[in-house]
């Protein structure tokens, strides 16, 4: 098939890329490098010995993404550019409201105008909101804590009602809940421009040296340790889930959650980080973050049972490959 891939310089997106090329698809990339780097691209080049075609533009404009469905007979689209913290989305709801749905919208209309039957969206376990983990697919959208958990939200139910009506228009919707870890090579991982909104590549660079120490957010959930506990699943692992969602022959509209089905709180994920890899991280209990709830984790059965997927790498795994990417970074640089 021939797969447009937004937001494909990204974390899961670069990995999602490197599934789909080795598994004989043809990939497109757009990506308007906000929170992602073209040298991504070579490294993707690097690990398959293939060169997607590469669009720098931003989906929200939709004359420049237009062109791309008009010159290309696109397959199948996976859709993951977007605005993705939730602290932030807290602190600037409107960027992320006007980014995130308009988007989805506008890749949706053009779906449907050049008959590409088949539409992945990239959401998240923050549409559960604060229900009892695990969240199960057939549960209520309740994403109440934070404006970015809206936006998923929002755009499931505009993808939902889209493929209500239109006959052929194809939509899975997976709902997925922390990636982390890297690629095996060690070229791609987790890098986000700046201070890193998420935990892994915040624990590696204070493992690296590169930031003083880790602030966890709250110790006093109702958890075995107090801190947030979530389900944290390899990129790897995530990206292959994308791959059997584009390659399946399901009709309508499908919604899976990708996880491991285990919660694991933050202080044994950076304990794991530190004995697996033999490295201090510094870290201090700060006040809890708004947006956040105490547990989160999957079932992911029915991917099990209908896409034919599940996770095969484990936490050690995770943060092995973190601190191995981190690492290859690190040396790169000097």
């Amino acid at each position: 098939m021939k797969i447009l891939v937004t937001g494909g310089l990204g974390f899961i997106g670069s990995h999602t890329v490197l599934e789909l090329l080795a598994n004989g698809h043809e990939v497109l990339i757009a990506d308007n490098l906000s929170n992602s780097k073209i040298e991504v691209l070579d490294k993707i080049e690097n690990i398959s010995g293939q060169k997607p075609k590469f669009f720098q533009i931003d989906v929200t404009e939709k004359a420049p993404t237009q062109e791309i469905f008009a010159k290309e007979k696109i397959e199948g689209l996976i859709h993951f550019a977007g605005l993705k913290a939730v602290g932030e989305s807290v602190e600037i709801p409107l960027k992320y409201y006007y980014n995130n749905l308009l988007s989805t919208i506008n890749l949706a209309e053009l779906c449907l105008q050049y008959g590409v039957g088949k539409f992945v969206f990239s959401s998240s376990a923050t549409v559960y909101g604060e229900q009892p983990s695990p969240f199960r697919e057939e549960m209520p959208l309740l994403p109440t804590t934070n404006p970015y958990g809206e936006t998923k939200a929002m755009s499931e139910r505009i993808l939902t009602d889209a493929a209500r009506v239109n006959r052929g228009f194809n939509v899975i919707l997976l709902r997925y809940f922390n990636p982390i870890g890297a690629h095996p090579s060690g070229l791609i991982g987790e890098d986000p421009n700046g201070i890193p909104n998420n935990l892994m590549p915040y624990v590696a660079r204070v493992a690296s040296g590169k930031l003083p120490f880790l602030s966890i957010f709250g110790d006093d959930y109702e958890t075995s340790d107090g801190t947030g506990v979530r389900d944290y699943i390899h990129v790897v692992d995530l990206a292959q889930g994308h791959v059997k969602a584009i390659e399946s022959e399901k009709t309508g509209l499908n919604i899976y959650n990708l996880g491991t089905g285990q919660g694991t709180s933050v202080l044994e994920l950076v304990n794991a980080f530190i004995a697996a890899n033999k490295i201090d991280v510094p870290y201090k209990i700060v006040e809890r973050r708004p947006g956040d709830i105490a547990i989160s984790f999957a079932d992911a059965s029915k991917a099990k049972a209908e896409l034919g997927w599940q996770t095969k790498l484990d936490l050690i795994d995770m943060v092995k490959s973190s601190w191995n990417f981190e690492k290859r970074q690190k040396s790169e640089v000097h």
